[in-house]
């Protein structure tokens, strides 16, 4: 976008609103841009390395203690571990991150989630009308979007009722009542 201002295609004003930047900022882009090229619109840390970012020393020293000394522990108590007996005061999830990336895993597996038994079906029609709303392009195009709004038996599993509403509302839902 710079680059048609810089040829006069598009106005500053006009990209600093569609960039979302103030009109000064943009001008400032420009001159950059004019004095180092295209390099100049790069961030300058781009290429070093992060002053936070943890030492290489300190990460291959996680990962043996991780692999031989606490060998077995889960992420949460390897890093309650590193900070009583070594010393080394980290966040859980920095360690986590750290082990992942040597593609050390946790040794715990996760326990399976508990099966819930499905709710069983009403006797009989009528008992039971399970009523929702689902917002969608259903025009795609052509329209609005809308809200599907729908009463379906629970027993027989047939649509009772339905239509569509620009929102999800209390009278579309007194509206399925009345059908």
């Amino acid at each position: 976008m710079l680059t048609q201002v810089q040829h006069r295609a598009l106005d500053a004003g006009k990209a600093a609103q569609l960039l979302g930047l103030s009109l000064r900022h943009v001008r400032r882009l420009l001159a950059r841009l004019r004095q180092l090229g295209m390099a100049a619109l790069a961030h300058g840390n781009r290429g070093r390395a992060s002053p936070r970012r943890l030492a290489d020393s300190i990460r291959k020293r996680i990962c043996t203690l991780a692999r031989t000394t606490y060998a077995g522990c889960n992420d949460h108590h390897l890093t309650e571990l590193l900070a009583e007996r070594e010393g080394l005061h980290l966040s859980r999830p920095l360690v986590r991150l750290v082990l992942r990336e040597a593609g050390i895993g946790s040794p715990h597996t996760r326990r399976p989630p508990r099966h819930r038994r499905r709710r069983d079906r009403m006797p009989q029609a009528g008992l039971l009308v399970q009523m929702d709303g689902s917002q969608h392009a259903w025009l795609e195009s052509r329209g609005p979007r809308l809200v599907l709004l729908a009463a379906i038996d629970d027993a027989t599993g047939r649509v009772v009722s339905a239509c569509f509403r620009p929102q999800e509302d209390t009278h579309g839902y007194f509206l399925l009542l009345r059908a």
